[in-house]
This record gives C-alpha cells, sequence and structure tokens, in this order.
C-alpha cells in the first residue's frame, strides 16, 4: 500500500447516522460495526474511488496531525476494511 493506492467500495451494506457516529451492519455475516471520530470521516470520503494521497490530504485538512501519524491511522482502519471485505486495495 501507497499513497497512489486506489480505494474502492466494494460491499454495499447499510449504514445509519446517530449522533455524528455510525453504525454499519454487514447482514451478510451479522456483523455490525460502530464508527466513530476519525473512521467516519474516511468512510464518508471512500464512498467513490479515492486514492490514499487524496484522502491523506482530505483529513489533513481538517484535523491537526503530523502527516506520518494521519497516514498510519488511514492505513490501518482501511486494512481492517480491506479483511472485512468492504473495500479492494489497487
Amino acid at each position: 500500500m501507497n499513497k497512489n493506492t486506489k480505494v474502492k467500495l466494494i460491499k454495499k451494506i447499510d449504514v445509519t447516522d446517530i449522533a455524528g457516529d455510525k453504525v454499519m451492519i454487514d447482514f451478510e455475516t451479522g456483523k455490525y460495526y460502530m464508527l466513530k471520530g476519525t473512521a467516519v470521516d474516511v468512510w464518508d470520503n471512500i464512498q467513490s474511488e479515492i486514492t490514499i494521497a487524496e484522502l491523506l490530504e482530505k483529513l489533513m485538512a481538517i484535523y491537526d496531525v503530523d502527516e506520518e501519524t494521519c497516514l498510519k491511522g488511514i492505513e490501518d482502519f482501511l486494512i481492517q476494511l480491506e479483511n472485512s471485505k468492504f473495500i479492494s486495495l489497487t
């Protein structure tokens, strides 16, 4: 994974907004996920294909964080989404 990696949503799941957080339900597996804070912003930005560099730029404009920390957080979360088969990274 690098900054040119493209993030593409590949699984449609039910998402509900609750007071700024998101609850995601995967009816195929019966699992649910609660997204808070930065994860909500990442999820909102990957609804259409985006590169990690573009995602990093958007989050750096929102949060007062250094690039290395921001990139690490993005990559960690995207790996979780990929492992759950919600996204593909190419």
